[in-house]
């Protein structure tokens, strides 16, 4: 046992007299944050958030956890908390990511994705502003930046010339310009098969602790266009489908017309898969994770097969066609 460890079991035998408990590793994530579950001798269970303060705040994450909650989502409810060194405790929501009750049982696919889709409406019809921090021109900025920096330069060595930057330049003013335009609501900013548990009410919403107000695609775009959960492009677009219905009788602002609507989701979706290539590098070169590197080549043929159907993202289709070739793979270097 860690230092770190044994500093959250004091904590929690302080937290919780009388309770004898047990300590278990629940989960990970690409973040500096760990999550233990508490079994105590009553059989009841609980999930220990460890964040270490040098790098994460755990504040956020406790107010957005109330407001999410407030907007009717089901997420985990904080029973106690210590800022200072870190430790949060919260309701278990189980065992079973989607991820893995998708991969076990696929057949289950329909009434999980109905049930996520109707919990994002449910979410973003319960925006408004200033609860969260603005999904800003910077802050996308930034996260496109990592593709350059990280995808391109590190991980594929291969720097940007000016022909490049000149498509890159142009490929990202598109992209914001679209990305900016459209309708803001409240962003998960992570709302995927990993982070959405099989649970009664479902699902369960985990990982929240980075949301902001932004453009209403992006959560979809998560949930559909999954960095670790492939699916056909026509379940996709029956989704999409599925979800601007349920926008559209929720009074949420969804464009008219579905084809206008398919094509926000569609450059949402380049942004964030850009980014998310970038994140999956850097989590390998710096933080020396490499479970991330399996997942890159399915966010690499999202990113192809939508730029191939736009004429203005053709540009930026042949510069990643440059970078990734046509048998995409990583391995970690050994």
């Amino acid at each position: 046992m860690t230092d770190r460890t044994a500093h959250l079991a004091a904590w929690l035998t302080e937290t919780c007299p009388h309770r004898p408990f047990t300590l278990a590793p629940a989960s990970s994530d690409a973040s500096f944050r760990s999550y233990w579950r508490a079994t105590f001798a009553d059989g009841d269970t609980a999930i220990v958030m460890d964040a270490p303060p040098a790098h994460e705040d755990c504040r956020p994450f406790v107010a957005i956890a109330q407001l999410f909650a407030e907007a009717g989502l089901h997420v985990p409810t904080v029973r106690a908390q210590q800022l200072e060194q870190g430790f949060l405790l919260l309701d278990d929501l189980g065992h079973t990511p989607y991820l893995t009750a998708l991969t076990l049982a696929p057949e289950c696919a329909e009434g999980l994705y109905r049930d996520a889709l109707a919990a994002l409406v449910t979410l973003q019809a319960a925006s408004r502003p200033d609860c969260l921090p603005d999904y800003d021109e910077a802050l996308l900025t930034r996260e496109l930046q990592l593709f350059p920096d990280w995808f391109a330069s590190r991980h594929r060595e291969k720097a940007f010339g000016v022909k490049e930057r000149e498509v890159w330049h142009a490929a990202k003013t598109l992209l914001l310009d679209n990305i900016l335009a459209q309708p803001k609501v409240f962003v998960h900013r992570d709302y995927h098969s990993r982070n959405l548990m099989v649970v009664a009410p479902n699902p369960g919403v985990l990982d929240f602790q980075d949301a902001v107000y932004g453009p209403m695609t992006y959560d979809l775009v998560s949930l559909l266009k999954d960095a670790y959960m492939p699916l056909p492009e026509d379940e996709i677009l029956d989704r999409v489908v599925r979800y601007w219905q349920l926008a559209r009788q929720a009074g949420l602002p969804v464009p008219a017309d579905i084809d206008t609507f398919y094509r926000d989701f569609e450059w949402m979706g380049v942004q964030r898969h850009l980014k998310v290539l970038g994140i999956f590098a850097r989590l390998y070169h710096r933080d020396g994770k490499d479970g991330y590197l399996q997942n890159m080549p399915l966010v690499v043929e999202h990113l192809k097969r939508t730029c191939k159907r736009y004429t203005e993202l053709l540009p930026l289709g042949r510069l990643i066609q440059k970078l990734t070739g046509d048998d995409f793979r990583y391995e970690p270097s050994t």
